[in-house]
């Protein structure tokens, strides 16, 4: 790692009929918003296509939201200017279920194996392994700027940033950068904000909210954008509702006889045939399912200020003129479990509360209140759905796909759609973890660890904790204990009855088979074997 922690820019290669628009650190935007000349592309680089007009991009993307436990019912503005004005992929995985991979295959359209930043925090993860595996210098981020969009981050980055001995730091590809760099961002209050390189701190009044001032920030670069005619592409990066879960104080009295889905998986009377860290939980007690269900509320409370952004954020679109050509993406890098399977809290499992997250979608050609059932779909696929709206051809070694055909008039096939979806997890961090929510306010905590000698980042691959695939109808996991754990969602969609033990054994080698494959794959060899699936094996 580079000891004076500057970003390594990436020089913009794209095609002489277009340039590119490096912001901090790089080549700036000519004064009237279009960008600067830049070199043709090289085969390992984007390659971004002539184009009259380019779309708006606005990812929202929540931290630790479920899909299966009912949050967003309690969402009234993402129901009306989301759901009912967009399409609803339903399927729509996390290939790791865990913070910072995901985020970081959010950001690369890579598998984790590829990114290989595996876990939350150095060595195997976080922010360090990022930084100096250099995948910053090639990311969604940079291949916007090089068709000339106006970048900007607001919120969450990845895990362990920023530096300690530079809390100013700002990745290549952001033009404007709004992200905590120090105290508490988790706890909503007590934060220092990295604002474009200038640090600039927040405290305990209600205005300091973090949620709320995130919102007020995008508001302000949404009416800036307004004047300049290069098109914007904002990421969005709440931290609500990730533990402590904590809510505004105007709704911090909301839902107070709220509590946790009592699903078919709550509190599982029979784990006979889990994996054994699970067997060995007991039964949740009075007093853990009393604090899951406050839990449960904090979370939902936590929630409705970012229902508020929503609403708020949209109206100022429609306001300057912007909806119609704004492509709004709301979805969370993982999702998350609550007394599922008698597990506490938490997520990184291949259960689906932890691997599936909403993903809702409105913009132009969209039509509205849409759902999309039984195609296999996730967070590998945001980068090139989004540099595919923004006319532009990823790198090579992306391994997601475009999501655009699943919105055009002519819908694919299921059959010529991919076939199944890998999950892998690496993660040494506890899989289910307790929770504390109360609001400490002595002082400001540090969100950082200790920085690592950079000789720790370079070790070897880790072994998978687990490796699953998931198909429209199955998921299959094997364990890094030698347990698997087989489920067919269609009958049993709580996975209550792991069928290994009834199971053709031929069915699970084939599976096992399959899934090597794609745990070794990469680019178009991913792409190659989630189609062809079981067939040939």
């Amino acid at each position: 790692m580079q000891s004076n922690r500057r970003a390594i820019p990436l020089i913009c290669m794209v095609i002489t009929l277009f340039g590119c628009s490096l912001g901090a650190g790089g080549v700036p935007d000519m004064p009237d918003g279009t960008a600067s000349p830049a070199p043709p592309p090289r085969a390992d680089d984007v390659m971004v296509l002539p184009r009259q007009v380019r779309p708006n991009i606005l990812v929202i993307l929540t931290d630790d939201l479920d899909l299966k436990l009912g949050t967003l019912d309690y969402m009234p503005h993402l129901q009306e200017l989301m759901t009912a004005q967009g399409l609803t992929i339903e399927d729509f995985l996390i290939s790791t279920p865990v913070c910072c991979p995901a985020r970081s295959s959010i950001l690369r359209g890579q598998y984790t194996h590829n990114h290989q930043v595996y876990t939350n925090a150095a060595p195997l993860g976080g922010f360090e392994k990022a930084y100096a595996l250099q995948i910053e210098s090639s990311t969604l981020a940079t291949w916007l700027q090089a068709a000339g969009y106006r970048t900007a981050l607001f919120g969450k980055y990845l895990n362990g940033y920023p530096f300690r001995d530079n809390r100013s730091y700002i990745p290549p590809g952001w033009r404007e950068w709004y992200s905590p760099a120090r105290g508490s961002p988790y706890k909503e209050f007590n934060y220092y904000l990295n604002e474009n390189g200038t640090l600039v701190g927040f405290g305990l009044g209600q205005k300091d909210y973090l949620t709320d001032v995130l919102s007020q920030s995008v508001d302000d670069f949404l009416r800036r954008s307004a004047s300049i005619p290069a098109p914007f592409f904002i990421y969005l990066s709440t931290y609500a509702p990730h533990e402590p879960a904590v809510p505004a104080p105007r709704h911090a009295g909301l839902f107070p006889d709220l509590k946790a889905p009592r699903t078919p998986a709550f509190n599982e009377e029979d784990v006979a045939d889990k994996p054994e860290r699970i067997r060995n939980d007991p039964m949740l007690d009075h007093t853990a399912i009393e604090n899951l269900d406050e839990l449960y509320r904090q979370r939902v409370r936590s929630m409705q200020a970012v229902d508020e952004m929503i609403a708020r954020l949209l109206a100022t679109l429609d306001e300057i003129g912007q909806i119609d050509n704004t492509f709004i993406i709301f979805t969370s890098d993982n999702g998350y479990h609550l007394g599922q399977h008698r597990m506490m809290t938490g997520k990184g499992t291949a259960y689906e509360e932890d691997i599936r997250v909403p993903f809702i979608i409105r913009g132009p050609g969209i039509a509205s209140d849409q759902s999309l059932r039984g195609y296999l779909t996730g967070n590998i696929d945001i980068a090139p759905t989004i540099a595919d709206l923004a006319g532009i051809i990823p790198p090579g070694y992306v391994d997601g796909r475009s999501l655009v055909p699943l919105w055009a008039a002519d819908l694919p096939a299921q059959a010529d759609w991919r076939q199944g979806y890998l999950i892998e997890y690496y993660g040494s961090e506890a899989e289910t973890t307790s929770f504390d929510i109360q609001i400490s306010t002595s002082g400001l905590a540090d969100q950082l660890d200790e920085p690592l000698d950079p000789a720790a980042l370079s070790q070897s691959s880790p072994d998978a904790a687990f490796l699953a695939v998931r198909t429209s109808r199955y998921v299959y996991v094997e364990h890094g204990s030698g347990e698997i754990e087989f489920y067919d969602l269609d009958q049993d969609p709580f996975e209550l009855n792991n069928l290994v033990p009834s199971a053709d054994p031929l069915l699970l080698s084939r599976f096992s088979a399959w899934l090597k494959e794609l745990a070794s794959c990469s680019g178009q060899s991913c792409r190659g074997a989630e189609q062809t699936g079981l067939r040939n094996r």
